[in-house]
């Protein structure tokens, strides 16, 4: 696996904050509240591991109370991707426990409207928001490595962990460029996470556009 040095890791960091910074605003104006987003963590994975990453999220959202019903809903993730191309290629999906998303999905269309047709509306909007927060995260990248990324329409997918990322195309071979992202809103506090679905080669591409950008920046070779 391709290791980021700490200054290409800190640089990745900071890309994606004002990626997610770029979301947020956008965000604030389709929920009526103020949204902030931040992007705690970056970690490469394995396949398994990610899996195994989102399951341990899942278990912590739990035992901290998350009875959203008695139907284990609260068990399921909800995920949308999108496969971009270009300066390197990937398939990028933004996951939210499937509880918190008709909490999204709620703030979107406003309290007045009835659960059963709430779940009826679960993904368009959750294609919006996931079209919203991936193409800033991508955007701001395709911004900064000055490159071009061109991205599909959004695809929506319910299921276990394993279930999303091998409707994702995730094979065993490839390495899962994992973002933890802390959605802070006025009443509500969501933790969602990004996923960079990388080959081996994607992978270098990633790595090499980090490196010209730092060397633009700051004169490094």
């Amino acid at each position: 696996m391709v290791e980021l040095t700490e200054l290409e890791h800190d640089a990745l960091v900071e890309i994606f904050n004002i990626g997610v910074g770029h979301a947020a605003a956008a965000m604030s104006g389709i929920v009526r509240e103020e949204v902030t987003m931040s992007v705690p963590s970056i970690s490469f994975l394995s396949r398994g591991d990610a899996a195994e990453l989102l399951e341990a999220a899942h278990r912590r959202n739990d035992s901290a109370g998350s009875n959203y019903n008695s139907s284990g809903s609260s068990q399921r993730i909800c995920g949308v991707s999108q496969h971009y191309e270009g300066a390197f290629q990937t398939e990028a999906l933004l996951m939210f426990p499937e509880y918190k998303s008709l909490e999204l999905v709620r703030l979107m269309v406003g309290e007045s409207v009835p659960l059963a047709e709430l779940s009826g509306m679960e993904q368009e909007a959750m294609s919006e928001i996931g079209n919203i927060i991936l193409n800033s995260c991508v955007g701001t990248l395709a911004n900064i490595f000055e490159q071009e990324l061109h991205g599909s329409l959004p695809v929506y997918h319910v299921g276990s962990s394993d279930e999303i990322l091998d409707a994702s195309g995730t094979r065993s071979e490839t390495v899962v460029m994992m973002l933890h992202i802390d959605f802070i809103l006025e009443k509500h506090q969501i933790h969602g996470y990004v996923a960079f679905i990388l080959d081996v080669t994607a992978l270098h591409d990633l790595k090499q556009q980090i490196a010209g950008y730092l060397q633009r920046t700051l004169g490094l070779a």
